[in-house]
């Protein structure tokens, strides 16, 4: 557990499973609407069951505020198979390198620096756990998250097209920071 300001981040329990699920459905509610671009798709990605899972591996982490789960992210030290394909500024060893998937702010706060501060806590996490080669992903429409990355100090390595989370056509973005 780390606070940080009014707000905690800590692992995600079973206890937080409806609130993380209602923030996807939320998330899925505004591209559905037109209010953002994200590239996910209800049904497929994510899930309650994406959720579940992470809760059950232990690599779900939440931002909470108030006794509200206002953001969340799997921090882990699983590459997605699409991330062989990726111009990698340096070759890394596996237990050098931490990600961040699936990092998602409820709509309802959005714009108040949540994003920011859940990455601030990753790339924390990272360095309180050896890894100075952090990575990410995020859908090439996800114009948003390219922006908040990009001013975070993320560069773009590679653009890849490939079948992701179950959501064909996707253009992967991959992001890395070194610290």
């Amino acid at each position: 557990m780390r606070k940080r300001g009014r707000s905690m981040f800590r692992n995600a329990t079973m206890a937080d499973l409806d609130q993380v699920a209602a923030i996807y459905d939320r998330i899925h509610t505004e591209e559905e609407a037109g209010r953002s671009t994200v590239g996910w798709i209800r049904g497929v990605y994510p899930t309650r069951q994406t959720a579940l899972a992470s809760i059950q591996a232990g690599d779900l982490f939440v931002a909470e505020e108030d006794g509200q789960i206002v953001a969340t992210a799997k921090i882990n030290q699983e590459q997605v198979p699409v991330y062989a394909s990726a111009a990698w500024s340096r070759e890394a060893k596996p237990q050098e390198v931490m990600v961040l998937h699936t990092l998602v702010v409820d709509p309802q706060v959005k714009g108040k620096g949540w994003g920011s501060r859940f990455v601030a806590f990753y790339e924390d996490y990272a360095w309180d756990h050896g890894c100075r080669d952090l990575r990410m992903d995020t859908n090439e429409r996800n114009a948003a998250a390219r922006r908040l990355y990009h001013n975070l100090g993320y560069q773009e390595v590679s653009i890849l097209p490939c079948e992701f989370n179950g959501i064909p056509g996707v253009n992967l973005v991959c992001l890395e920071k070194l610290l």
